[in-house]
């Protein structure tokens, strides 16, 4: 697959990357659990393929995401040349801190957990579930620590990760950032991070557009999956997901393939970051990348109405 740079970084990444929060086993997220060894076996299949993208959080699963994947970075002797791997800072779950201390211990525990020295791209994430954004955004604080962990060589990349825009949009303008991760913000449901999207690749900061398939339920269907964004969906809510289905089937296209599609095709999204749960779907993201999408069904589908509000503005926010 081809690579692309990662904003200003010497980092160069594939349009697609593998996302495990799943694999850190959330079933209160995504309402199904995953063992240690399909999380395992899953990993190696990402490992084993021609994408060299992946991305983790401290928070996945209390700290499960990364031991597995460290596990198996262990188990192959280190990191595959070439390969990049993207994981985050998170607040204390059980006070919400999320000072320079926290930062802090928060790297030392993703790098004993990765069985890495070092950490190709390392973002901020959910600054918005911390106790104290001050203690973030102040001097001294959380983001002055993120980026001391550059200068020092502990990441060699920085980058936000976050959810609600108008805290994320912010603090993106007032830091040098080397690249940020929004999810289900920008998909054929939602296009509340358009604008934002637009000033980062004005500045050259890497857009990593997460979560395409909108939880889940475009790549599953809504027949199979009755939620939209982690969220309890209603008939009425799910419309929208049947009614870009009807399109899809119509011209022999699987959802998830337009759901990719949708972020890839768009210029300004440096990666797109696809959660997986189990190897087959390794193939398959790769195989709905790869699909031909016909110019009028892409007319049909941009013809659809879309939301511009937060998606999670409601949400129940569950870490595991």
């Amino acid at each position: 697959m081809a690579r692309y740079a990662l904003g200003k970084t010497d980092l160069e990444v594939t349009d697609l990357c593998f996302g495990t929060s799943a694999l850190g086993d959330m079933p209160d997220t995504y309402g199904y659990s995953v063992d240690e060894e399909r999380a395992l076996d899953t990993i190696r299949a990402i490992f084993d393929s021609p994408v060299n993208f992946i991305d983790s959080s401290r928070n996945y699963g209390f700290g499960r995401s990364e031991e597995r994947v460290g596990q198996v970075i262990k188990e192959r002797g280190g990191l595959p040349q070439g390969f990049v791997l993207s994981t985050k800072l998170d607040r204390d779950m059980e006070t919400g801190r999320f000072d320079a201390a926290r930062v802090r211990q928060s790297v030392e525990e993703s790098l004993k957990a990765l069985n890495l020295d070092t950490i190709p791209l390392l973002h901020l994430h959910d600054p918005e579930h911390a106790r104290d954004l001050s203690e973030i955004t102040g001097e001294g604080g959380a983001l002055d620590e993120l980026f001391k962990l550059k200068d020092e060589g502990i990441a060699q990349a920085v980058g936000l990760a976050m959810g609600r825009i108008d805290i994320m949009f912010p603090i993106l303008r007032d830091r040098p950032f080397d690249a940020l991760i929004s999810h289900n913000r920008y998909t054929l449901l939602n296009r509340a991070a358009d604008e934002m999207f637009d000033y980062a690749y004005d500045n050259d900061i890497a857009i990593l557009n997460a979560a395409p398939f909108a939880g889940g339920v475009l790549a599953k269907g809504a027949d199979q999956m009755k939620q939209i964004t982690y969220q309890p969906a209603t008939d009425e809510a799910l419309e929208p997901i049947r009614a870009i289905e009807d399109i899809c089937v119509r011209h022999g296209i699987a959802p998830g393939a337009a759901a990719l599609g949708f972020s890839l095709r768009d210029p300004r999204v440096t990666s797109t970051i696809i959660g997986v749960s189990k190897p087959e779907r390794v193939q398959q993201t790769l195989d709905w990348a790869a699909t031909k999408i016909p110019a009028h069904v892409w007319d049909e589908l941009d013809a659809l109405p879309f939301d511009t509000t937060d998606p999670e503005a409601n949400r129940d926010y569950r870490p595991g």
